[in-house]
């Protein structure tokens, strides 16, 4: 074997980062923003206020359910919490399968049980499934391609140790207008600051699939994969009913009961079957906030009489490992600082990928025979990097932008933030396919600049809820939101003005040694 171990992983390193690297970079983009998926879709709707108490607002959903689907065969609700001031509701009709459209079957109520008439939007839901389901694709196609890229990704962590030399000392070095140089430093410090962040967000991501991805487990110990959740999840209340009404007992005292069980955590959950009838069962399952496990214990109770049914039983060794992975990934347990905490290293971590990007381009347009005339593949590598970082960001900023420009009763409103996001990134992908790359770099990271600027301003035009009313009021979340998007454009502004400049200082040197030569004849 020729080549050391430490060069065969420098090639392994290279090249399992740029192959996946631009589907990477939106997964750790919109997987960084899902930490705050709460606030972002509070912030989407703007007409939403308020702290509601949650056990008032589960009793308030009931009074609705009783009133809208009293004969459904389940009813499920998702009482606010401390980053949530909406209840969110969801009954399924009696049969296989729901009847209607979503929207039929389910609702977004306020504290007291009325419906709220706020805009239609997924919110930062949709950015969370986007960083794992992708968009316009079929889900399971996306979830095999998501894992490839973490698996890649796993690659590119693990061989990057092993490569660098200098990994600690280089940690400290961060040199700023030396072409290469402060690209490679910029990848170094970003990736060895959350190194373990990026392992563990890694690993546990590809666990939260485990079961797609390595199948032969179930496979060969269970007649189906539907038969093997049924065995492993199975409903402790799954009943006929019994076609004799009564009443459902006080919901308020079944959550007491169950925060009391939990040493004080709060209720995340809530489902009633067979409400109205004389076997109705209400499962509370604890709130994913209180505890790092993602399956809280789950407590059911009779829906007549609030007696307990059974208690909370630990599904074994292995579920509650899953449980605690899936949790340490998806981070809802984090208090405030831990959860910006989370999100700076996400932002680690989405810089690290994009950096690495564009230093494969660097690293490379020296050796060209003429840099100034690369290859096709060069090229096409140049214009992917501009449409997956500056494209992703200017159709971030679309999506927000959409969320207020948009008629509030508009058909398929939603849907068309999300198709805001994409129209926005195809049109810097074909801006980028046919302008020069250096243009290209500096008109996209503009646009991406000009956009996420354009946010507070427009949020000030369209909602009361503008950046000065916010400060007076204490509407911390919209200040922060705000103060996010402006921080954005001052970070996608300074990186097109750093674009710019290699491209003027080079027309200066060749001013300033024409005027030399003009001097000497």
């Amino acid at each position: 074997m020729k080549e050391s171990l430490r060069q065969s992983m420098a090639w392994l390193h290279t090249w399992t980062g740029l192959l996946l690297g631009w589907l990477l970079f939106a997964m750790f983009a919109t997987g960084t923003a899902a930490y705050f998926q709460d606030e972002i879709t509070r912030w989407m709707q703007p007409e939403v206020a308020g702290r509601p108490d949650p056990v008032v607002a589960t009793e308030g959903a009931v009074r609705f359910l009783q009133t809208t689907a009293p004969d459904a065969k389940r009813w499920f609700i998702t009482p606010p919490n401390s980053r949530s001031a909406t209840t969110q509701v969801f009954w399924q009709p009696e049969g296989d399968r729901p009847r209607g459209s979503r929207r039929d079957t389910s609702a977004t109520l306020d504290g007291q049980g009325h419906r709220i008439e706020a805009r239609e939007t997924r919110g930062g839901t949709f950015l969370y499934r986007f960083h794992f389901d992708l968009h316009y694709l079929p889900v399971i196609w996306a979830r095999y391609m998501v894992g490839i890229a973490a698996m890649f990704m796993l690659i590119a962590i693990l061989s990057g140790v092993i490569t660098h030399k200098k990994i600690f000392a280089d940690f400290f070095m961060l040199r700023f207008g030396k072409g290469q140089r402060s690209w490679l430093d910029a990848h170094n410090v970003t990736a060895v600051l959350a190194l373990p962040f990026h392992l563990m967000i890694t690993f546990t991501g590809l666990v939260t699939l485990a079961t797609l991805y390595m199948p032969w487990g179930i496979a060969a110990n269970y007649a189906s994969p539907d038969s093997f959740f049924e065995a492993v999840f199975a409903r402790s209340d799954e009943v006929e009913r019994s076609g004799k009404a009564a009443p459902l007992a006080p919901v308020g005292a079944m959550m007491r009961t169950a925060s009391a069980e939990w040493h004080g955590a709060g209720v995340g959950f809530l489902s009633v079957s067979n409400p109205g009838d004389a076997t109705a069962t209400v499962s509370l399952t604890r709130a994913p906030e209180d505890a790092i496990g993602s399956r809280g214990p789950a407590l059911t109770l009779d829906g007549t009489t609030g007696r307990r049914l059974d208690a909370s039983v630990s599904k074994g060794a292995a579920l509650e490992t899953e449980s605690v992975m899936i949790g340490l990934h998806a981070g809802r347990f984090a208090e405030w600082g831990l959860r910006w905490l989370y999100f700076l290293s996400g932002v680690g971590g989405t810089i690290m990928v994009g950096s690495g990007l564009v230093l494969w381009t660097v690293k490379r347009r020296t050796r060209l025979p003429d840099p100034e005339r690369p290859h096709f593949g060069f090229r096409l590598v140049e214009r992917l990097n501009v449409a997956a970082i500056a494209g992703l960001g200017a159709g971030l900023a679309s999506y927000f932008l959409a969320n207020r420009l948009l008629p509030l009763r508009m058909e398929a409103r939603a849907d068309w933030e999300v198709h805001s996001l994409f129209i926005a990134w195809v049109a810097v992908l074909i801006w980028a396919l046919v302008r020069p790359a250096q243009r290209a770099w500096i008109e996209a990271l503009a646009l991406a600049a000009l956009l996420f600027a354009a946010v507070p301003f427009v949020n000030a035009l369209t909602t009361p809820r503008n950046l000065f009313a916010s400060l007076v009021a204490g509407d911390w979340l919209f200040v922060a939101f705000d103060a996010v998007m402006l921080l954005l454009a001052a970070g996608f502004g300074w990186a097109a003005r750093k674009a710019a400049r290699p491209r003027s200082a080079r027309v200066k040197r060749r001013a300033s040694q024409a005027q030399e030569t003009v001097v000497a004849a």
